[in-house]
């Protein structure tokens, strides 16, 4: 069979899906719209635009070339915002650093990323101290601050940024190339093992940027964000490039609020102030938020929150929902650029009651545009959407990391089959939603039964005198495995094992969980360690609790 195809001519643009193509209509359409830092920078989409002219100029002058590698240590910021533009518009590659990493695998991931130049914030001078005599590929350090005082350091710096920013040209010819050039890097949180790298090309991130931008936009009303909206990330920009979220806004036109560091305080008066209305964060930060005596007297009625990294609890979920907020998982990961599914409801759920809604939001939602994702066993073979038949996620995409940097091995097991798998346990129902049961190592055996962990800790979390939970299996020579409860409680609430065992009883007297349920333990704890992101780390929470 032969098919027809178009044949590029001499005469004819061949258009490439650059990043750099993102910036031309805000800066037609939007010159005047202010991008905020914290209460320091105030700047407009045309002051932005020369800014990351005069960042390549800077960079260029610094020696950066195309295929070199930049990176980045910084807060949240109209700085990262910049490097996120005119670093992959060079040719360059720009290299996110999780800043919340050891210094250890800090240093591993800038030597395995190979870095070539380093934009550093004054606060994260002293994680390099007693690595920087072993950091060998990097030629120059530029130094992002704050105030006017310089650090103590030993680090050498070429130059402060918005000195060396001043000092450059605000024109330049942003070349044209193929568009599958990688435009960024970054590390996932090596909560086994080290890091591992993943990169994503300019072609990948322009189809990701318009595919959620059609996602949020396609149903009218919950979930939606339009050029009316004012968005601030709550999650990091070293992480999955703020989930994406930076590149649609700045597409669609949108003010911009950067908040720096993440203090609870700080960020309800940002909202308050700069009247932010679209924000994405992990459970645990929006809990943190909503406990703040700051949040019991704002009003939150017009702020929409994504929430991904981990499951929605439905006892979070109804507390956002009770002071207005629209709240709605998300579901990506980090090999995935990352979002493959938004939990929105469908037309006529918004007329349900709050708790029926909750059931919808706290999916893992219905997969977005050209992401096709399906459920199967462990012979890859599909299983029913029927609300119960569970497995393994498995997708496909145009963003998707094609494998882990330098890492053929891991690569090959990443894609084994023709489908990217995420060790996510999940069910899809008969409206498309997508439920994650467990991640496929969290998961429960009990008798020979698979019982999932963040079912059970729903069901922790709705009682009203706990405030976070976490379990996890522990070995028994009887049952196999057993659920260990770690359970955080509210300020001033007292529980026993005894009072945890009655209320999870309530449930498997109602139908929703077997009797497994009784086998569950329940220590009680301060707190509940959470890895480099936010996420729970059941990992650390084995080696601590289980050995």
């Amino acid at each position: 069979m032969s098919y027809k195809k178009i044949e590029p001519t001499g005469s004819a643009f061949q258009y490439q899906l650059l990043i750099k193509n993102i910036l031309t209509n805000p800066l037609r359409t939007s010159p005047d719209q202010l991008i905020v830092y914290q209460d320091k920078v105030r700047i407009t989409y045309r002051e932005f635009g020369k800014r990351i002219h005069r960042l390549a100029n800077m960079l260029c002058n610094s020696g950066v070339k195309p295929g070199d590698t930049v990176a980045i240590m910084d807060y949240d910021s109209h700085r990262y915002l910049e490097c996120f533009f005119a670093v992959p518009m060079l040719g360059a590659v720009l290299h996110t650093i999780n800043v919340k990493l050891s210094p250890e695998q800090i240093l591993f991931t800038m030597g395995h990323a190979e870095d070539d130049v380093l934009l550093i914030h004054s606060d994260f001078t002293p994680l390099l101290t007693h690595i920087k005599g072993r950091i060998d590929g990097i030629r120059q350090y530029i130094l992002l601050n704050d105030s006017d005082t310089l650090p103590e350091t030993q680090l050498d710096f070429t130059g402060e940024y918005e000195a060396m920013l001043a000092a450059s040209s605000d024109r330049f010819d942003f070349p044209d190339f193929d568009e599958n050039t990688i435009a960024t890097t970054f590390y996932t949180t090596g909560t086994t093992g080290q890091p591992k790298g993943v990169y994503f090309s300019h072609r990948q991130l322009v189809l990701h940027t318009l595919s959620v931008m059609s996602a949020f936009n396609i149903r009218q009303g919950q979930g939606s964000f339009h050029n009316r909206d004012v968005y601030m990330p709550i999650t990091p920009m070293f992480h999955v490039h703020a989930w994406g979220l930076p590149y649609i806004a700045t597409l669609m036109g949108v003010k911009q609020v950067y908040p720096g560091r993440y203090i609870p305080d700080h960020l309800l008066e940002l909202i308050d102030r700069e009247k932010v209305t679209f924000s994405h964060c992990v459970a645990t930060l929006l809990h943190m938020l909503l406990k703040s005596p700051k949040a019991q007297t704002m009003d939150l009625s017009k702020w929409k929150v994504v929430v991904g990294g981990g499951p929605l609890s439905k006892a979070l979920c109804l507390m956002a929902l009770s002071k207005g907020i629209d709240v709605f998982g998300g579901y990506g990961l980090s090999e995935t650029c990352p979002v493959l599914s938004l939990a929105q409801l469908k037309p006529g759920m918004e007329q349900w009651s709050l708790e029926q809604q909750v059931e919808i939001r706290c999916k893992t939602g219905i997969a977005i545009p050209f992401v096709e994702l399906e459920i199967v066993d462990e012979h890859m073979q599909a299983v029913p959407h029927d609300g119960k038949t569970s497995g393994e996620i498995v997708v496909r995409a145009p963003w998707l990391t094609q494998g882990y940097l330098k890492d053929a091995k891991s690569s090959e097991k990443l894609w084994a089959g023709g489908y990217l798998h995420t060790n996510d346990r999940a069910y899809i129902d008969e409206q498309a939603y997508l439920k994650i049961t467990d991640r496929t190592k969290d998961v429960i055996k009990i008798g020979g039964e698979w019982v999932s962990s963040l079912e059970l800790e729903d069901m922790l979390t709705n009682h009203h005198a706990v405030s976070e939970a976490a379990v996890i299996g522990t070995p028994d020579d009887k049952w196999g495995e057993r659920p260990l409860a770690l359970i955080v409680l509210k300020s001033g609430q007292q529980l026993t094992e005894k009072d945890i065992l009655h209320h999870m009883k309530d449930y498997m007297d109602k139908g929703q969980i077997g009797k497994q349920v009784l086998l569950i333990q329940a220590r009680f704890v301060d707190a509940i360690e959470k890895t480099s992101v936010g996420k729970v780390n059941k990992i650390a929470l084995r080696l601590k609790y289980i050995g």
